[in-house]
């Protein structure tokens, strides 16, 4: 488990809290030398000469009048333990540095206590006398028992970490939205133009990005008008050569079946160069169960008496899917296991609750593919003939990859240890949107 984040947020605001972390030390410890310090030594020097001014005046702390004369003067006053006691020595706190500093100006062990509040109490029992407590007034120290210039440097931490949290925030959302464009690129989908905000810099790489998508969204759409031009124009001479086969004598039947088994190749080709090129993209997301589109397709099957299928299906949730599109994976997935593995295959399925993933496999029992060949087969005009005899463009497994990509979903191909071939289609549903 790394505790550190990994965003570029996330670290930033990391940085910039260690930083004033640091600062606020650094200030804390600044503020207590060069001013709390020379401050308590100067007080503590005050009091001390006052104590010890005092006791030149004959001051032993059983002199009645001499001690009004010092209270009047000076606002000291003189107690013993009891008296102390009864005018609240219990509620003052002792001050160890304190009490060290002023027994090393009085000569001798003292004790120093002090009552918070306004003015504030100094109490303290000098080495001259440890039968009695002296206590002396200061006023204008301060409210409370905080201390001022804490409360200023909390303040400016708080205002500080809040300031560089809007300035990052406002940093990282139009890269927010730039990661969020290019994940939508991936899956073959064009974005809307990103909002230029931000730095300069990134208004810039905005820009560019928007540029990009645009000459995407283009391209995009002159290939498939140039794929729509020569499926058409390839199906017009096609049509004229099956009508032309249409007459030749009964004498040359094999050549005509020949030449109309090539015409519905060929237009099976052009047909997958359309899929492949279309994507689907215009269909809606609608909720649905994936159970409910392999079911459909087996019972479309079930009228080829020599194929057959069976299902293990777990229980599945509703989730987000082109229907189309994820029928015609299941279609071209089923033909495969069929044409190039065996007559008996398996489908299954499974539902992953923990991280939120619904998958389905198709098995077939035939001859498996070649482990280093198995990469290759995904991309366009491969095909994987040396392993099972496959016919047709090479398109078909790409075509596959291209709409499981659309539903945020991967495509694997493995061999089973029993033999056979199993494709499986895992589908996030916390990312389809």
């Amino acid at each position: 488990m790394k505790i550190l984040p990994r965003s570029a947020f996330g670290q930033t605001v990391l940085l910039i809290g260690m930083l004033l972390l640091i600062n606020q030390v650094v200030s804390l410890v600044s503020v207590t030398f060069y001013f709390v310090s020379p401050n308590v030594q100067q007080i503590n020097n005050l009091l001390s000469n006052q104590i010890k001014l005092a006791f030149i005046e004959g001051l032993n702390g059983e002199d009645s009048q001499l001690n009004e004369r010092i209270f009047d003067t000076t606002g000291m006053r003189i107690l013993s333990d009891a008296e102390a006691v009864k005018q609240g020595l219990n509620q003052a706190v002792p001050y160890q540095s304190w009490s060290k500093q002023m027994s090393y100006n009085l000569g001798g062990e003292a004790q120093v206590k002090i009552t918070h509040g306004e003015p504030y109490l100094y109490w303290i029992k000098p080495p001259q006398n440890p039968s009695i407590w002296i206590t002396i007034p200061i006023v204008g120290l301060g409210h409370g028992e905080g201390s001022p210039h804490l409360v200023y440097l909390l303040m400016i931490g708080i205002l500080s970490v809040g300031g560089s949290l809007i300035f990052v925030r406002r940093l990282n959302r139009p890269l927010k939205a730039l990661q969020e464009a290019a994940i939508t690129v991936g899956k073959g989908q064009v974005p809307s133009p990103l909002k230029e905000e931000g730095a300069c810099e990134l208004i810039a790489v905005t820009g560019a990005f928007n540029q990009m998508s645009k000459g995407i969204k283009q391209l995009e759409k002159d290939r498939a008008l140039l794929t729509a031009g020569i499926s058409h124009d390839l199906r017009t001479p096609l049509t004229r050569i099956r009508l032309a086969s249409e007459m030749l004598p009964d004498s040359q039947d094999w050549i005509k079946e020949g030449i109309v088994h090539d015409i519905e190749d060929m237009n099976d080709i052009i047909d997958q160069f359309i899929d492949y090129v279309r994507q689907d993209q215009q269909e809606v997301l609608e909720e649905g169960n994936i159970n409910d589109l392999i079911n459909d397709a087996v019972q479309a099957r079930n009228i080829e008496e020599n194929h057959n299928i069976k299902l293990k299906l777990a229980p599945l949730p509703k989730i987000l899917i082109r229907r189309v599109a994820l029928r015609r994976v299941l279609e071209n997935l089923i033909e495969n296991a069929f044409r190039y593995g065996s007559n008996n295959i398996e489908i299954s399925t499974c539902h992953d609750k923990k991280k939120q993933k619904v998958s389905f496999s198709i098995r077939d029992f035939g001859p498996g593919i070649p482990e280093e060949n198995m990469e290759s087969l995904f991309e366009p005009f491969t095909q994987g003939d040396k392993a099972r005899g496959s016919l047709g463009s090479g398109l078909g497994l790409a075509i596959i990859k291209r709409i499981v990509s659309m539903h945020s979903g991967t495509v694997s191909l493995k061999n089973h240890s029993d033999g056979g071939l199993v494709v499986s289609v895992v589908i996030d549903a916390n990312k389809l949107n």
